[in-house]
């Protein structure tokens, strides 16, 4: 019996008849798809949703069976050139799984990878103790060997962003908005060179016009997002000039008004549109194809809790994007 590594790298995965192939797409999709510029890559956070049956998968499957084997499958969607990688929020993932991921999906993919949570929360996420001191804050030591080598190492040129997502903060508990603002361009200065790298903020009075003097002179992005905790995207845009940054990053997270846990409730099981966004949708495809113009790389993250389904999301998005866009794909 043949086995392999799995996705997840300590367990192995039988070699066989897939488990899950991808859903036939329309006629619609696949010309929407063709139209999009190369430079544009669209993704979802994460890949394993039973509910995406038809939209991405083939045929009903587990959750577990997807996140172990249905990468593959989303990558053959013919608009979804990228990914977000959650988990290595919460773990580090090691150089083999990478390797794995890598392996699943064509050579022109891109992930957009999330560094270790313990990188970007001052106190312990895991602490039990109020407020107990994260040792491992803006560490760039530890990012450098447990996060920035294994994803290079086995991703390879397949690692597309690198993203630092940092939790509400508030700026007391760092000493404030300065010190914050000097810890952050010590640590960018600090890792190593190569990799595209992103901060994505959730405390509004970071976002400055010192905050984008940081992000310059490192070389690194903003990571635009839409989500309630954090400035309207039409703020973000008007301080970070998204023609000014080494390519678009952008997330499109959670619906106004909703929480996390009450907007996965209420999208489940992921399969529709529910609460359509169509102001959110009209800046993101404006602003895609305003850079994507400036010969700038583009990478967009939708997930579920958005407007209820990241596929479909995307889909609309595209067909926006696509109504403006060059013909053929360039």
């Amino acid at each position: 019996m043949d086995v392999q590594l799995g996705l997840f790298g300590d367990d192995t995965v039988v070699a066989g008849p897939a488990a899950v192939g991808r859903a036939p797409p329309s006629d619609l999709v696949e010309a929407i798809a063709a139209r999009l510029p190369k430079a544009i890559r669209l993704g979802t956070s994460s890949w394993s949703f039973p509910g995406w049956e038809g939209l991405v998968y083939d045929r009903p499957t587990s959750q577990d069976v997807l996140a172990r084997e249905g990468l593959g499958a989303y990558a053959e969607h013919p608009l979804l050139r990228t990914v977000g990688v959650d988990r290595s929020y919460y773990r580090p993932l090691t150089s083999d799984q990478f390797r794995a991921y890598a392996a699943a999906v064509p050579d022109d993919f891109r992930f957009l990878v999330k560094a270790d949570r313990l990188l970007t929360s001052p106190v312990d996420p895991d602490g039990r103790a109020l407020r107990q001191r994260n040792l491992r804050y803006l560490d760039a030591g530890y990012a450098a060997e447990e996060v920035v080598g294994p994803m290079v190492a086995g991703l390879g040129e397949k690692a597309g962003v690198l993203l630092f997502q940092f939790p509400p903060i508030p700026p007391n508990l760092v000493g404030g908005r300065e010190a914050f603002l000097q810890q952050l361009q010590r640590f960018l200065a600090a890792l190593p060179a190569g990799p595209l790298y992103a901060v994505e903020l959730r405390t509004p009075a970071f976002l400055t016009e010192e905050y984008v003097a940081v992000l310059e002179s490192a070389g690194a992005a903003h990571c635009y997002n839409v989500h309630p905790s954090m400035s309207p995207l039409e703020r973000q845009l008007a301080i970070v000039q998204p023609f000014y940054q080494p390519a678009l990053v952008l997330r499109w997270m959670l619906h106004s008004g909703l929480r996390y846990e009450a907007a996965r409730e209420r999208y489940q099981p992921f399969d529709r549109i529910v609460d359509a966004d169509p102001d959110s949708r009209e800046r993101i495809a404006t602003t895609v194809l305003d850079v994507t113009l400036a010969e700038r790389a583009t990478f967009v993250i939708a997930n579920n809790k958005a407007e209820g389904s990241a596929p479909l999301t995307l889909l609309h998005l595209a067909a926006r994007i696509s109504d403006w866009g060059p013909s053929p794909r360039e």
